[in-house]
């Protein structure tokens, strides 16, 4: 018997993973059974369950494999010397998100904002899924903390705010952002960008002035 190539192997993976995301977005995790997931891929049960043990385990995977995507994309966009502003890096991996794997969309629109809604209330029930979302979850706010500590040496952002905090709002503001597309609608990634530089050009009081200065 021929051995079967890692390309087909790592194909049958991408197949299976695509199938079972369609599945959890469109009809979340609960009312998706294996059953729906090996419909949508068209695979028997033996050829599924080669690759994944069951629900529980895709869905981990999708989210670990979501998150190291996201690192990895900020990590990338960030790599230039100065990186570019928040709203630039912030719209670019954005859009590279959204159109990642064009055919995984939902009544038109892409999957992946309804997606990380299943996933983020999954986590409040699922121990495992919580674990593999800190973990994510902790890389991509390490790059960030890392990206606002090189825009502050730059003069792009003030120095006097701990670098943790902003990273954290500027996750913060990227996943309100997707909450949004999937409750009320796809917008443009170019309305994040527009609020984020709105923001980004307000000013306050230098840290350390006297409280008297912020009286009006």
């Amino acid at each position: 018997m021929a051995r079967v190539s890692q390309e087909h192997l790592d194909a049958r993976r991408r197949q299976i993973l695509d199938g079972a995301a369609l599945c959890f977005a469109r009809n979340g995790f609960h009312a998706t059974s294996m059953q729906d997931v090996l419909k949508e891929v068209d695979l028997s049960a033996g050829a599924v369950y080669r690759y994944f043990s069951g629900k529980e385990e895709l869905i981990a995977a999708i989210v670990t494999e979501v998150l190291e995507e996201v690192r990895a994309a900020f990590e990338a966009a960030g790599g230039q010397s100065p990186p570019p502003p928040p709203d630039e890096m912030v719209g670019r991996v954005m859009g590279g998100m959204l159109g990642l794997r064009p055919g995984l969309t939902h009544d038109g629109a892409a999957v992946f904002p309804r997606l990380l809604v299943q996933v983020w209330a999954e986590t409040l029930r699922n121990d495992e899924l919580s674990k593999a979302l800190n973990e994510g979850y902790s890389k991509v706010r390490t790059v960030w903390v890392q990206l606002v500590e090189r825009y502050q040496e730059a003069g792009m952002m003030r120095a006097d705010v701990p670098a943790e905090s902003v990273a954290r709002t500027m996750i913060a503001a990227v996943q309100g952002f997707v909450a949004q597309m999937a409750l009320f609608g796809s917008a443009p990634v170019e309305v994040l960008q527009e609020g984020l530089r709105g923001l980004m050009s307000m000013s306050g009081p230098a840290s350390g002035a006297p409280d008297g200065s912020r009286a009006g």
